[in-house]
Order: structure tokens, then sequence, then C-alpha cells
């Protein structure tokens, strides 16, 4: 799964804050065709073409598209098989309003149809496979036979502690799934509220779902995806104390990330002008989607993805999982991408700061100085990882009357956050860091790089490609050229 293209562009999961979502009770009702929605807003495209003159693509050349689905916006990468780009382009995700509820199913959906929209027209004949990446542990419950929701999709940052005992009662001490946020928790909360539709229930991933629209097979996943949800990717399989349980009948089968699953949809192809030839391939998780874009290929070289959120990870050729401190790894090929994601970021600096006020007061910061404020960054209550704690309280007080040293103060406390992460990893017998990338909007901050590598006592550098669209077309670039040998 590891794809040795050259890479492009930084990964944009723009700093945007978001609500921390509670389990509830409220059912979503499958909307009906004649249902009236109120449109909040239409979504924006911003396009940005790197290349895009028929000249520069040779005879019988064919591209590969990838998708992703990150925290803040969708966007599409359009590759050659040596990587070059010829086509990318972002798009917020719209906002519609049902029963006063932000409706993400139908986000999602316009996103998507959105974006291949934007595909320059004379590029899709030549598109030869399509691939989605997703946010991690975004769960939807959906018909089996429709595929359309049973209910309100389980966001990636999405707690249901009530399911916690349970799980923890099924599953291996200190397990993956252990966690509040985990997909299986989010099941288990399902299971144990909904009475009705059961029978005809089934667990898909927010990729899962949308690679569903463009190839018309419910029911299929990828490795990386499933894991939260107890999937074991050392054996290929679900474990024996899963598969025992009696929601179990709604898990999909599971496949290798970029395994090709079957051909573009008819009604897609005609609608938008794709070849019939052209296949769509099982997706993967947005992080590993940055990572795989960063081409760290190596045993000891991470990507820390600086966006809304922390996340790290970690190339290893050691498997390590360990719930209490929010770590697990996801199989890559022969190694292990370990890390996990913390609640800190760039969603934490938007409370504070404008984009303008970040720019200008970085440029006044000295990042060989260290900070003497000692913070914990966070939006609201509760971190994952390095320390897995629903009630840690957020700690940026005291304010210096100097909005610059304030600033300081924060991202300099996100660096010994992200520290603490891979001294952690090297404690539970992770390989030991050696270089880090960086991804995400945090990226371009070249003070806040500059107090990472001193904080870190390491390289630190933005990564030429970080991307997670990238990503994801290097994942459909590799489902292309397995399907035609």
């Amino acid at each position: 799964m590891v794809l040795l293209s050259p890479c492009l562009s930084p990964k944009l999961n723009q700093f945007h804050a978001h609500t921390f979502w509670h389990c509830s009770s409220r059912k979503l009702s499958v909307p009906r065709k004649d249902q009236l929605y109120k449109t909040v807003s239409k979504p924006r495209s911003m396009m940005a073409l790197a290349s895009n003159k028929e000249s520069d693509i040779l005879a019988g050349e064919r591209l590969y598209l990838g998708m992703d689905f990150g925290t803040s916006g969708a966007r599409y990468a359009l590759i050659d098989k040596q990587g070059i780009i010829h086509s990318e382009g972002k798009r917020e995700y719209p906002v519609f309003v049902s029963e006063e509820k932000m409706d993400w199913v139908r986000s999602w959906r316009a996103a998507l149809f959105s974006l291949l929209e934007d595909v320059p027209v004379h590029l899709r004949p030549l598109v030869a496979s399509i691939s989605i990446d997703g946010t991690s542990a975004t769960t939807l419950i959906v018909d089996s036979n429709t595929g359309e929701p049973l209910w309100r999709p389980f966001l990636y940052n999405e707690s249901c502690p009530d399911a916690l005992p349970t799980v923890k009662s099924v599953a291996p001490a200190n397990h993956t799934v252990c966690s509040g946020s985990s997909t299986l928790c989010k099941l288990v909360s399902w299971w144990n509220k909904e009475e009705s539709n059961k029978k005809s229930a089934l667990l898909l991933y927010q990729a899962d779902w949308l690679l569903w629209l463009l190839h018309g097979k419910l029911g299929v996943s990828d490795y990386n995806n499933a894991l939260k949800v107890g999937y074991d990717p050392a054996s290929d399989s679900y474990p024996p104390w899963l598969h025992s349980q009696p929601y179990s009948q709604l898990l999909p089968s599971v496949i290798a990330p970029g395994t090709s699953i079957g051909n573009l949809k008819e009604d897609i192809r005609t609608q938008f002008g794709f070849q019939e030839d052209c296949i769509v391939c099982a997706g993967t998780t947005d992080s590993i989607a940055a990572f795989l874009a960063a081409r760290a290929t190596q045993p000891g070289k991470a990507v820390t993805s600086l966006g809304s959120t922390l996340a790290i990870k970690l190339l290893s050729t050691t498997r390590i999982d360990d719930a209490r401190f929010g770590v697990y790894s996801h199989r890559l090929d022969d190694k292990w991408l370990v890390g996990g994601a913390s609640n800190t970021g760039g969603a934490v600096l938007k409370q504070f700061f404008t984009d303008e006020q970040l720019q200008k007061l970085s440029e006044q910061i000295n990042p060989m100085e260290a900070s003497p404020l000692d913070y914990y960054p966070l939006k609201a209550v509760g971190e994952r990882f390095p320390v897995a704690d629903p009630n840690l309280v957020p700690r940026l007080h005291p304010r210096p009357e100097s909005d610059v040293e304030y600033l300081h103060g924060i991202l300099e406390s996100i660096a010994h956050i992200e520290a603490k992460a891979y001294n952690l990893l090297k404690d539970l017998g992770a390989t030991q860091v050696e270089e880090v990338f960086t991804a995400g909007g945090g990226a371009k901050n070249e003070k806040w790089t500059k107090i990472r590598e001193r904080v870190l006592g390491l390289p630190v550098s933005r990564a030429k490609q970080t991307e997670a669209a990238y990503g994801a077309a290097l994942l459909a670039l590799k489902g292309a050229q397995h399907d035609s040998c």
C-alpha cells in the first residue's frame, strides 16, 4: 500500500471549529424526495488547476482521481502515473438543515457530485480509477437494501460513553475500540437505543458510503476504516470476540485500501462523461491518505497533521495498540502506521485569532526562545491522545497582555503535546521517530515549525505533498495498476 510516487501540494485541512457531538437518541428520518430542506448556504468552489493542457498528457495516458472528505471540506486531485497533478480543487461543505439539525449526509453527497462536476470536462474521459478517503470513525448506519441512512451520522469526534462499559466487557483490555469515540462504541450505542430496522441495517464509514454512491455495491469497506470497529488487520478478519456479538451482522466486508471494487455506475458515467472501464477503488482514512501523500516510506519517518486537530502517524516495524493512551496502529503493507489524534490544534487557535492575526503575530515570535507559559490548549473538555481523558479541562490561562506572547505560549504548548505523543510511542515500543514531515494548515507557519523543531529535537519540515486527496489518488493509481495485471 505504500506508494512511491512523487508528491505535490500541502493538505489544506483548514483550521475550523467543530461542535463536539455526544450521542443522542434522536433518530434520523430518511428524507423523502418531496421533503423540503432549509438551505443555509450554497457550496462554494475554489479551484486551483495545476496543469490543465491537453498537450501535457501523452496519447493514451490515463489519469487517477482521488477525493478527500476531511473535517472542514472536500477536495480532489487528478494525477497521472508519474504522480503529476493535472487538476485539483476543493469545495466547502454546503450547509443543509433538516429539523434544525445539520444534514451531513445530504451535504457530503452534494459535495461529492460537485467535485465530479469540477473535474475539467476534457479530462474526465481519461480517468481510469477513483478512490476516496474520509474522516476516521465517522460512521453511518444505513438500510442494507437502499443505502439510505437509518440514523444521523456519528461524526469522527463524537463520543458515546454510554456504550463503553459494554464494549470493554467484550473486547480485549486496552483494545483500540475501548474508547468512547470508537466506531464500535457508536455501533453499540445505536444498537442499544434502536428497536426497529436492526435486521436490515448495515454499518458503513463515510468513505465507504460515498464510494457506494459511485459503484453501487453495498457493504464494502477497507481495513483502515474498519480498524476502530475491531477489525484485525494482522489476521485480515474480524476477531471471534466481535463475531459472537449480535450486532456483528451489521459489519461490512473488508478489503485492502486501493483494491478495485467495481466499475463506475453507468448513470454516473453518462452524467459526467467518464469511460466505461473507469473503476472505483476502496479508500482509506483522511490522515492515512495524507501520510501516503507525504512519501514517508521508511521506519522512523512520521507525519504530524496540524489541522483543526493534531494527528500524528509514525511508520514503525512494530504494531502498538493501547486504548489507555489513545494509541492505535494501521496496517501499511508489511509495516505499521502507529499514532493517534489529539483534540488540540488549529480549532483552538481559531477561538482567539483570525488567519490574518495568526500570520502577523507569528512573524513577531522568536522561535528560538522558549515560552514560559504552560497551557493545554483544547477547544472543549476532553482529550484523546496522548492522554485519553474525556474530562480533561482546557488550560489556556493566565493570558498575558501581549497577543504575541499568548500565541507563542499556545504554539509551544501544542508542540509539547506533540513531543509527549512521540515519546509515548517510543516508550510503548514503536520505532523511534527520526524525522517529522508536517501536513495541514499549520505546516505553513514557519515560526511554529522552528518552535516544534526545538521542542522535538528533530528535523521538522513541510512535506512537499501532504494533500489527502493526493494520497487518495495514489490509491486509485494502485488499484488501476493492480486491476490491469
